[in-house]
């Protein structure tokens, strides 16, 4: 053939077959998935903060260990209400005119998915510490610690953000641990991280490959189906530690509490449901409750095992006692605001 013979045709024809091709293959597809997966209603962008600390995720490496993609079975649910989808990741743009769009849905699941952390562990005392010690606050972690993004000060300003940190984590050093701007970035980049509840009337797919319902373990924490342990494990532990001790100067016991164990229950049932900020020696406990939509039972749960966990003796409730406090604590809520 001809065009063999004549390197300027081959090359032509060559180089326009490759682009029909980059075309078809590659650039209709994108712009496809580009306009008909918009973001849900109701989708907050990204603040200023937010943005910054988004390329701090990826600077310092984190996709490597932790992935943003809920999966539709199971045991993925304790990471979100529901599976992503498309429409999840509609506003994440290219990193750079110069860099490609990171792939922030990760590969490998070495740590916790944060798809929904902002919801799941809102609390900024809480990340901050893990941030600059995660065996702090987590015993068992594996997280390497990322103390550069903080700095020791002996006179910390007042605009000076300080981390309640144990001495036995400053490594035999004396001041206070003063965040840096890197990690306040940072931090406000994971609170960011929450799942867009889908509009009103569209059913989620469902988790598939579900797990059978355990009895109760004789604690007296069950509430029909939903297993108080459980939940405390998923959304207080963390904080609130597994021997229900806490972490001095950080946050509070729950062993032997007299809020857990006392009579007052819409005081209870005010902190989970909308968070705590009334004592100057603890951090600031996050509306929980509010923020994972908790029903009655699963409030009920939750109090039926903290009071009769760690020792600790306290009257039994029930799901509709904590229904009418729930509903009394959204009206306070609602009008405080």
């Amino acid at each position: 053939m001809n065009i063999f013979n004549d390197h300027k045709r081959l090359y032509l024809t060559a180089g326009a077959l490759f682009t029909f091709l980059t075309y078809i293959v590659v650039i209709m597809p994108a712009f496809e998935n580009q306009y008909n997966n918009l973001p849900l209603p109701g989708t907050v962008p990204l603040s200023g903060d937010a943005k910054a600390g988004k390329l701090i995720y990826i600077a310092e490496g984190c996709v490597g260990c932790h992935s943003q993609q809920v999966r539709n079975v199971e045991m993925d649910k304790m990471f979100g209400s529901r599976p992503g989808m498309a429409s999840d990741y509609a506003n994440i743009g290219r990193t750079s005119i110069w860099q490609n769009t990171a792939t922030l849905m990760g590969t490998e699941r070495t740590g916790p998915d944060l798809t929904d952390v902002g919801n799941r562990q809102p609390s900024k005392d809480w990340n901050l510490m893990h941030l600059f010690h995660p065996r702090s606050v987590v015993p068992q972690s594996i997280m390497p610690s990322y103390q550069w993004l903080f700095e020791i000060k002996e006179n910390p300003s007042k605009t000076d953000v300080v981390v309640s940190m144990p001495a036995e984590f400053l490594n035999g050093k004396t001041g206070k641990v003063v965040a840096k701007k890197e990690a306040l970035q940072l931090i406000a980049y994971l609170q960011s991280l929450k799942q867009t509840p889908l509009p009103d009337g569209t059913k989620p797919l469902d988790f598939l490959y579900k797990k059978p319902v355990t009895k109760d373990s004789g604690k007296g924490s069950s509430v029909g189906t939903v297993d108080g342990e459980a939940l405390y494990a998923a959304n207080c532990m963390s904080c609130h530690q597994a021997n229900g001790e806490g972490l001095k100067g950080s946050f509070p016991s729950l062993k032997g509490s007299k809020v857990v164990t006392g009579e007052n229950l819409e005081l209870y049932v005010d902190i989970i449901m909308n968070g705590y900020d009334a004592r100057a020696d603890y951090g600031v406990m996050a509306a929980v409750g509010t923020n994972m939509n908790f029903t009655e039972n699963e409030v009920a749960a939750i109090i039926n095992y903290e009071r009769s966990a760690w020792g600790n003796t306290g009257k039994k409730v029930t799901p509709e006692e904590i229904k009418k406090i729930m509903d009394f604590v959204k009206i306070k809520a609602s009008a405080s605001n």
